[in-house]
């Protein structure tokens, strides 16, 4: 039995290889085609090009793997009908679970691996591809920053912000510190909000300014219903730097979920990316899942042309269904655990429907 789990690994693997290399080919075309244009209006050179596509690998192997496992699958099981291997085993009485046990522990194999890239190359990947067009090509200021706290200097002040609320063009908990030439504290500003006006810039809201004597002893408090400030940075700096969560690894995500939670704020968005980040990785396995009864009912009419059909089929009506079951859970219609997990409950209980109705 050794033998015959080698066998079928050994075709299952060189089928996977073929298609997520096929796949990524594809997406990176794709890709290509769709940035070229920014790449050549900054004028980018080869080395841009180099590592925008590099670190733009592990993205692509991570969105692209569930289909290919599923296309791997059909294709494995599809060899071995046309052959008549499968007939021959079934022969032996070697039942469906017994020959298909290899094909499973190779996708769950790769569902762990999965979730370790998405969540260990994938944020610094995804990071980096950003960095490279919104800042080192479209010339967006970079901010130092830490999840969602943003660090900047301005003039000869040193600006902090916890967060940023894009769609509404507000800074949540700003400080301010004003320094001389000698680097020497001389006034700190501190607002709760600071919210943006088109034509007046950054009005900061319920101020307290603190003003410094030059041995750096406090001096006097003031305190300011609105005070503007002249940041040079606009809401469309501050975006360009807006981490994607998908740029977080799942500890990070999860500790700034339970954060911004208990400080009140929505978490919707991130609890949805946090339930998705591993129902994602799951979706490796379910495909596989999905893969063995396909293949199973084509027998041997399976072929390539076929195989790719149905597994672009399959895999582009389970994205839109998760695509619309993600933005319900965005909008706050389904519990963040629902929206991620729906489209594959739904895979699962199609898979055992038709594997069972296989084997009765």
């Amino acid at each position: 039995m050794r033998i015959l789990d080698r066998y079928l690994h050994r075709i299952f693997w060189r089928m996977f290889t073929l298609t997520a290399g096929a796949f990524t080919g594809i997406y990176l075309l794709i890709e290509f085609f769709e940035r070229v244009d920014d790449f050549l209006e900054h004028k980018a050179v080869a080395a841009q090009y180099l590592r925008y596509f590099g670190w733009k690998l592990p993205v692509i192997l991570v969105d692209i793997a569930p289909l290919a496992i599923l296309l791997s699958v059909f294709l494995t099981l599809g060899s071995l009908s046309r052959h008549g291997e499968l007939t021959a085993m079934r022969a032996c009485g070697l039942g469906l679970a017994r020959v298909s046990r290899p094909l499973i522990i190779a996708a769950l194999l790769l569902s762990v691996g999965h979730f370790y890239l998405s969540d260990r190359l994938v944020p610094y990947g995804a990071a980096e591809t950003r960095r490279v067009l919104k800042h080192e090509l479209v010339g967006r200021p970079e901010l130092a920053r830490t999840q969602e706290q943003v660090w900047f200097r301005e003039g000869n002040a040193i600006v902090f912000t916890r967060l940023f609320l894009p769609k509404k063009g507000i800074l949540r908990d700003i400080t301010i510190y004003e320094v001389d030439n000698n680097f020497r504290l001389k006034r700190r500003i501190d607002a709760p909000k600071a919210v943006w006006r088109e034509n007046r810039g950054w009005i900061l809201q319920e101020v307290v300014v603190r003003t410094f004597t030059p041995d750096g002893q406090p001096n006097r408090e003031l305190e300011r219903k609105r005070l503007p400030y002249n940041l040079t940075k606009s809401p469309g700096d501050f975006a360009a730097n807006q981490l994607d969560n998908r740029e977080l690894p799942f500890s990070e995500l999860l500790s700034l979920s339970r954060r911004l939670s208990a400080e009140g704020y929505d978490t919707t968005r991130i609890r949805v990316d946090l339930h998705q980040r591993v129902a994602y990785s799951v979706t490796c396995l379910l495909m596989a899942l999905l893969g063995i009864p396909f293949a199973l009912q084509r027998g041997r009419g399976s072929n390539l042309a076929l195989g790719v059909t149905i597994s672009v089929a399959i895999g582009m009506i389970y994205f839109l269904l998760q695509s619309a079951m993600t933005a319900f859970g965005y909008a706050g219609t389904l519990p963040p655990w629902l929206a991620a997990w729906s489209g594959n409950i739904l895979a699962l209980l199609l898979a055992l429907w038709m594997i069972l109705g296989r084997e009765a």
